[in-house]
């Protein structure tokens, strides 16, 4: 039986990764303008956000709702649902990268994302009960519902993963987690089946969609994924540490179970909020932490913050995609994800010979 091979490699507490140069300097500088390039991309990416969609706007319109709003129909879609829109986007494709990130590297699975493990069903779950069952429709308290269904796939995926005498390696995390992500889109389906009235509300949140956000629901649930990403880029340097094993991490000064705890918690914030907010999303938190590992090298100081943001470039190209092709209407971005991630995911399976197993 031939092994996956580990998510992360080991590298040294003052390593940048396994194919560091031989000039630190050189290499650190040319890792921070890779940051200031992926941010320029996004920066471009949201600006194509404002301007694309069902009706295509002129620079020009976009610029004067900022600089001089009216009272226009062109300059009232730019402000009250394309920027919002964007901004969330922006969130929440940063979430889910951070998210997969810091899964592959915690767990040391290289199939491990919100989505195949099942946390972002258990969100969905979450926010199902709370508006189905509860009549909750205010998202600062429903999404407190997603980070308990979040929390609850997590310990569920790691347990089942985990029974048995061979442990939690990354194939039985995976199934275990298609199997519990199944139960708990079965369990939502059947409380939404009994509930038409939800049901429609929450039938294109299901699917993935940003579109209907508000600046309100953008400011609700901003501050969550804020939080989740700045814990998340704070344990770039114990990760690396805990890449050389649990003794010698500790032995290097890591504070092991801590370091864990607050991965697991930026997790779930992360992954909770972001759910909350634009359903439940494949494929992003997987394939992006991969193809930033093949440019940066595996230094989770870096990895982090490329994956933070090179993922929303990723969603919110999904996004504009998804409004100019279906022209009036649009494609739900998680649908649009998955037809652009799956290429990824197989040929990632390719390479790791997942199937010889």
């Amino acid at each position: 039986m031939r092994q996956i091979e580990p998510a992360t490699q080991a590298v040294s507490a003052d390593d940048t990764g396994p194919s560091a140069p031989a000039h630190p300097l050189g290499r650190r500088a040319a890792l921070v303008g890779g940051l200031v390039l992926a941010a320029g991309l996004l920066a471009l990416v949201a600006m194509a956000s404002v301007a694309l969609g069902a009706r295509a706007m002129p620079l020009s319109t976009v610029l004067e709702a900022f600089l001089a709003p009216g009272a226009s129909s062109d300059h009232t879609v730019i402000r009250e649902l394309r920027v919002p829109r964007t901004l969330l986007g922006i969130l929440v494709g940063a979430s889910l990268g951070l998210a997969g990130a810091l899964m592959q590297s915690l767990t040391r699975n290289p199939l491990a994302d919100p989505g195949l493990l099942g946390i972002n069903e258990g969100a969905a779950l979450g926010v199902t009960l709370a508006l189905a069952v509860f009549g909750l429709s205010d998202p600062t308290v429903y999404v407190w519902f997603a980070f308990a269904g979040a929390a609850l796939a997590s310990v569920a995926v790691y347990s089942l993963g985990a029974s048995g005498r061979s442990g939690a390696g990354p194939v039985r995390l995976a199934l275990a987690g298609i199997a519990v992500g199944m139960v708990f889109t079965a369990a939502s389906s059947a409380v939404l089946r009994m509930d038409t009235e939800t049901y429609d509300r929450m039938r294109f949140w299901l699917a993935g969609s940003l579109a209907g956000q508000t600046a309100d629901t953008l400011m609700r649930l901003a501050p969550f994924m804020i939080a989740g990403l700045v814990l998340g880029l704070l344990v770039g340097r114990p990760l690396n540490m805990l890449s050389l094993g649990d003794d010698a991490g500790k032995a290097l000064g890591v504070a092991v179970n801590r370091t864990r705890v607050v991965t697991a918690v930026a997790v779930t914030l992360l992954c909770g909020a972001a759910t909350a907010a634009a359903g439940p999303l494949w494929f992003v938190g997987l394939a992006v932490p991969h193809a930033v590992r093949a440019v940066v090298g595996h230094d989770q100081r870096w990895v982090l913050p490329y994956s933070a943001l090179v993922a929303p470039v990723l969603l919110l190209a999904a996004d504009v995609v998804g409004r100019l092709i279906a022209r009036p209407g649009e494609v739900q971005v998680g649908i649009m994800c998955a037809v652009l991630g799956a290429p990824v995911f197989i040929l990632m399976t390719r390479r790791r010979r997942l199937a010889a197993l």
